[in-house]
């Protein structure tokens, strides 16, 4: 289980990103995350894995203290914590099975991934997460030479490398096509109920969000003001709509009018 508790996070402008979050996530969970852009989804996320480090509060993951980690715990920690970017992260101009193997980072020695060598099991298994993503027939092409869907299943065949209990994906679909969103998140949903990856996920669009989540918190200003399920999502009432997403937003085709979330 996770359990966040009492997260603050101020940036050194004075930005409060957030304020006082307090959740818990069980084992096997889809939780979705809500809210516009500056609400403080991202950060909250890369918070988890402390990309971004915590001003103050708790990230306990199974009893463990994640913000009291050194940087050896640390290391370890993040190897079960997979990571999936809104823009791919990839190195363009590296193959995609390069790209996949740096899932595996956290596994060798550093010498060893500056230097691209990888063990034999290493790259058998990047070629099969390859395969489960359906694009092993694009192993050796530069990563740019894909469209965004492909590059997005490219940055969950690196997370899968991690042999993750927990993905954390921000914003996965928000570059792409309804389409194609609906395709990543069941990629994504695929690993959360058929392999129990624990997914925590920020999205925009309500309809994805009734569609793929078990769970869902809604943040405004940093703060949750919003908790529920799948099915609370399906019966949410105009009031607690705009205390996610403000007084002017209006609810059009499962999103929201007149902004964008981040």
């Amino acid at each position: 289980m996770l359990e966040v508790k009492h997260l603050t996070k101020v940036y050194p402008d004075g930005t409060v990103a957030l304020k006082d979050v307090s959740f818990t996530v069980e084992d096997g969970a889809f939780l979705v995350i809500i809210g516009l852009s500056g609400s403080g989804k991202s950060t909250l996320l890369r918070c988890i894995n402390r990309l971004i480090e915590p001003t103050e509060g708790q990230i306990l993951w199974d009893g463990e203290d994640i913000t009291a980690a050194d940087t050896t715990q640390l290391r370890h920690i993040r190897r079960k914590i997979g990571m999936v970017f809104q823009h791919f992260n990839l190195v363009r101009r590296s193959s995609v099975l390069t790209n996949v193997l740096a899932g595996r980072l956290g596994y060798v020695a550093p010498w060893k991934s500056v230097l691209h060598r990888f063990p034999a099991r290493d790259r058998e298994m990047a070629l099969l997460a390859l395969e489960r993503m359906g694009i092993a027939d694009q192993a050796h092409k530069r990563a740019d030479e894909l469209s965004g869907g492909q590059q997005q299943r490219v940055g969950i065949a690196r997370a899968l490398m991690q042999e993750p209990r927990i993905i954390l994906a921000d914003e996965p679909v928000a570059s792409l096509d309804p389409v194609l969103a609906h395709s990543i998140l069941g990629d994504l949903e695929k690993l959360n109920q058929e392999e129990g990856i624990t997914v925590l996920c920020s999205l925009h669009y309500l309809d994805l969000v009734q569609r793929y989540s078990t769970h869902v918190i809604g943040l405004r200003k940093g703060e949750i003001v919003y908790t529920g399920s799948r099915e609370d999502i399906r019966r949410m009432s105009d009031d607690e709509f705009k205390r996610i997403y403000g007084e002017t937003a209006q609810r059009v085709g499962g999103g929201l009018e007149g902004s964008v979330g981040g």
